[in-house]
């Protein structure tokens, strides 16, 4: 006789995973507490698909990227159409911005969004291959303090959710008027150092050489560290712009550090560059987001020149985060009156006094899938609410409802229509 083709068990795909309570509660907290932030700020949501033409992502990210030549998800149609899972929003956001007309308005239009992104990586702690980000951005002003509002915004959210232990490393890239030329110094001190860094940056030397400070190689560490400076190259009109922005920070009392090191994984930022860690003795620095100015990405998609600037919330390392930090995240909702039923018929008007109740504000917990009184009683003590409303086969056909004050054990019969307004009656008391 064959055997019995044992049937399929489905897990979640690698790098992914379910979000399920209590964690759930953390999420809730970070996602409600940043939109509240943002819509202060002035800014409105906006959400766009987790798909996109993939040509999108090489023309915006960039092409050479670790995030589009390594880890970007890729789907051909039937029709032989090459679209892309999102990497990130920032690409998505300006075609929205681009296809929708919000060039016309007036500026600068300010947009947050919150939602999934997907790139394909080794998993390892705080990474995943579906992971979520919440975002900023700022069309139409070219102006400093646009940057230093971004970070406070940041700054702001991460001491409502009791995570204070942060600092903002900061850089400025320049633009493609200075830029050119730190491009060269950056190539000759590597020229001379080229046998001694990883095969990635050999890689890089050729195709992109910012991304050489990029690297997270540890034998390229040291030659890291002696590189020149991009801060150090930078036109008058970058140097003001970069000054300012500092400026603003030391107004706000913001903590930031000076890391020259620092370049972003992408290819369009210009200007301004800084990126959110968590510092805690003894441990290395987390990266928690980042963000920065990009100026001529609108232009590189087809729009018309356009300043702009955002950043990008890494929401999983930061729930972990607020978990280790033990964040409170609000206590369970406080229930005044619990539904006790008995029989198909008390499951039938608890059902409709449910809704009842919960239309005047009273709120309520159930066990409607439990048939014994003894056991929704245990849960209504175990809940600490004031009364429970006790509706069996007879006061269903009677139409009537036992309230029972769970303190005192005194139990009175009312009419099924007046329940809401002796409740009320009695929680004035």
């Amino acid at each position: 006789m064959p055997k019995k083709k044992k049937r399929k068990e489905f897990q979640a795909l690698k790098g992914m995973r379910d979000l399920l309570p209590p964690d759930t509660a953390w999420w809730d907290k970070l996602i409600k507490t940043g939109e509240d932030l943002a819509r202060d700020f002035g800014f409105q949501k906006i959400e766009t698909p987790v798909i996109e033409d993939a040509e999108l992502f090489i023309r915006g990210t960039g092409a050479t990227t670790d995030i589009v030549s390594k880890q970007m998800y890729f789907i051909k149609t039937a029709g032989g159409t090459s679209l892309a899972l999102r990497p990130e929003g920032t690409p998505g956001v300006v075609r929205a911005y681009m296809e929708n007309g919000l060039a016309s308005l007036p500026q600068p239009i300010k947009l947050f969004y919150f939602g999934p992104m997907f790139r394909h990586e080794q998993p390892q702690a705080g990474r995943w291959r579906q992971f979520y980000q919440f975002g900023l951005e700022v069309f139409g002003d070219s102006g400093a303090v646009l940057d230093a509002q971004i970070i406070q915004f940041c700054f702001n959210l991460f001491k409502a959710v009791g995570l204070k232990k942060i600092n903002i490393h900061i850089n400025s890239l320049g633009c493609p008027q200075c830029r050119p030329a730190y491009r060269r110094v950056l190539l000759d001190y590597y020229r001379y150092r080229k046998d001694r860094v990883c095969p990635d940056c050999k890689r890089r030397l050729k195709e992109n050489p910012l991304r050489l400070l990029d690297c997270k190689e540890e034998k390229c560490q040291p030659i890291k560290s002696q590189a020149p400076a991009s801060v150090d190259h930078l036109c008058d009109e970058c140097r003001k712009h970069f000054k300012e922005v500092l400026e603003f920070l030391d107004e706000l009392e913001i903590p930031y550090f000076l890391n020259s090191a620092l370049v972003r994984g992408l290819d369009y930022y210009t200007k301004t560059i800084f990126e959110i860690f968590w510092e805690e003795e003894g441990l290395a620095p987390g990266a928690l987001g980042g963000g920065g100015r990009y100026d001529n990405l609108v232009k590189e998609l087809g729009g018309k020149p356009t300043p702009a600037v955002g950043v990008a919330l890494g929401l999983d390392r930061i729930v972990a985060l607020m978990k280790k930090e033990e964040v409170k995240v609000g206590s369970e909702p406080n229930f005044k009156v619990f539904l006790v039923q008995l029989g198909l018929m008390g499951k039938k008007k608890s059902l409709k006094l449910f809704e009842k109740l919960h239309q005047a504000g009273i709120l309520a917990a159930e066990s409607l899938s439990r048939d014994s009184i003894k056991a929704q009683m245990k849960i209504a003590d175990k809940l600490g609410v004031k009364f429970a409303l006790i509706l069996g086969q007879q006061e269903a056909l009677d139409g009537t409802v036992i309230i029972r004050d769970m303190q005192s054990g005194v139990q009175e019969t009312v009419p099924q229509e007046k329940v809401v307004e002796e409740l009320k009656k009695r929680f004035r008391k």
